[in-house]
C-alpha cells in the first residue's frame, strides 16, 4: 500500500469512511437491542441470540477502529508500516462472519418451521449460510501467516467467494420467505394483514445485507486493490444486526395493524406454522415463542316475532399473540 496521497484516499480514507459508518450503524444496534430488552418479553434462547449478535458486533467494530487507528495514528507518517497487515484487519472478518451466521441461521429456521420441515428448502439456505462461513474461516486461517497486502491479495478469490455466498444466501432466504408466506394466504383480512408484513420484513432484512454483499463483490473485483470492498464489508455486520433487532421490535406494529382491520369471519385458530402451499391444515401444538393468531367471531340473531322477519348481526374479535403466545399454542413464525 503506496503512502501517496491519491492512493490513501482509496486506501485508508476509504476504510477510515467505513468505520464512522460502521459505527453510526453500532449505536442504532446499541438503541435497538436496549428497546428489545426492556420491551420485549422473549424466551431466554432468543434473548441470547440477540445478545451473541450484540458481542459479536461490538467486537467487530472494536477491531477495525483498532486497524484504522493503527495505520492512521500510530504509524502516521511511516510509509513502511503501510504495506504490513495489521492483525486485527484479519481477526474482524471472523467476527463479521460470526455475526452473518447467527442472523442467517435464525432465518434459515424460520424457512424450516414455516416449510413444515421441508428439507431440500431448508437444506439450500442452510447449505448457502455454511458455506459463506466455512470460507469466513478459511480465509482468516490462511491470511493470519500474511504480512503484507501484496501476500493478502493471493487470497482475492476468497474474498470474492464469501461475498458472492453471501449474497447469494441472502437472496435464497428472502425468496423462499415471501413464496412460504405468500402460500400461507388463508383469506381472511386480519391474517393476510400479518402475512403481508411478514413479507415486507423478510424482504428489507435481507435486501440490505444483500446489496452491501453485492457492492462488496464488485468492488473487489472492479477495484480490488483499493479498499473499497472493505467499506461495505465493514457495515455488512451491522446490517445483519440492526435487520434483525427491527423485525423483532417491529412486532407490536404488525400486531396493532393487523387489529386495525376490520372484517367477518369464521371460527378460526391458525399457527403460521402449520402453513402448506397446497394444504390448509390448521393445528397448534407446543410452545414457541413466534407468532399466533386467533379470530373468534359470534353471531347473534335477533328475532322480530311481530314482522315475523329475521335480522342478522356479526362481531369479530380478534387477538394476535406475537412471541407470547398462550399456553397451549404453538406459532411458528417471528419476523
Amino acid at each position: 500500500m503506496s503512502a501517496t496521497p491519491h492512493l490513501l484516499d482509496k486506501t485508508l480514507g476509504v476504510g477510515f469512511i467505513g468505520v464512522i459508518i460502521a459505527a453510526g450503524l453500532h449505536g442504532v444496534s446499541c438503541i435497538q437491542a436496549w428497546w428489545y430488552y426492556t420491551h420485549q418479553q422473549d424466551r431466554w434462547p432468543l434473548k441470547l441470540l440477540v445478545g451473541a449478535v450484540m458481542f459479536f458486533d461490538t467486537v467487530h467494530q472494536a477491531l477495525i477502529s483498532h486497524t484504522v487507528y493503527t495505520y492512521l495514528v500510530t504509524n502516521f507518517n511511516n510509509a513502511a508500516e503501510l504495506d504490513l497487515i495489521v492483525w486485527s484487519l484479519l481477526v474482524e472478518v471472523l467476527f463479521n462472519g460470526l455475526t452473518a451466521l447467527l442472523v442467517q441461521s435464525f432465518l434459515t429456521v424460520r424457512i424450516w418451521r414455516l416449510s413444515n420441515g421441508n428439507k431440500w428448502l431448508t437444506g439450500v439456505a442452510l447449505a448457502l449460510v455454511l458455506a459463506e462461513f466455512g470460507c469466513v474461516l478459511a480465509y482468516v486461517a490462511m491470511s493470519l501467516g500474511l504480512h503484507t497486502f501484496v501476500e493478502l491479495g493471493e487470497l482475492k478469490h476468497l474474498s470474492i467467494t464469501v461475498n458472492a455466498l453471501a449474497a447469494a444466501g441472502d437472496v435464497v432466504i428472502a425468496t423462499t420467505l415471501c413464496i412460504l408466506l405468500r402460500s400461507s394466504r388463508t383469506g381472511f383480512h386480519r391474517s393476510n394483514t400479518i402475512i403481508r408484513k411478514l413479507m415486507m420484513f423478510s424482504i428489507e432484512t435481507c435486501a440490505l445485507t444483500s446489496l452491501c454483499a453485492i457492492a462488496s463483490l464488485i468492488s473487489i473485483v472492479v477495484a480490488g486493490n483499493t479498499f473499497i470492498y472493505i467499506l461495505f464489508f465493514f457495515c455488512m455486520g451491522r446490517l445483519y444486526a440492526n435487520s434483525l433487532l427491527a423485525t423483532l421490535n417491529a412486532r407490536k406494529m404488525i400486531r396493532g395493524a393487523a387489529d386495525g382491520v376490520h372484517t367477518t369471519s369464521e371460527n378460526l385458530s391458525l399457527s403460521l406454522r402449520e402453513f402448506q402451499p397446497k394444504n390448509t391444515s390448521l393445528s397448534m401444538a407446543s410452545k414457541r415463542p413466534n407468532i399466533s393468531i386467533k379470530i373468534d367471531t359470534t353471531q347473534e340473531f335477533n328475532r322480530d316475532i311481530e314482522e315475523g322477519e329475521k335480522s342478522g348481526t356479526h362481531s369479530a374479535a380478534v387477538r394476535f399473540d406475537l412471541c407470547s403466545s398462550p399456553p397451549h399454542t404453538q406459532p411458528a413464525y417471528s419476523p
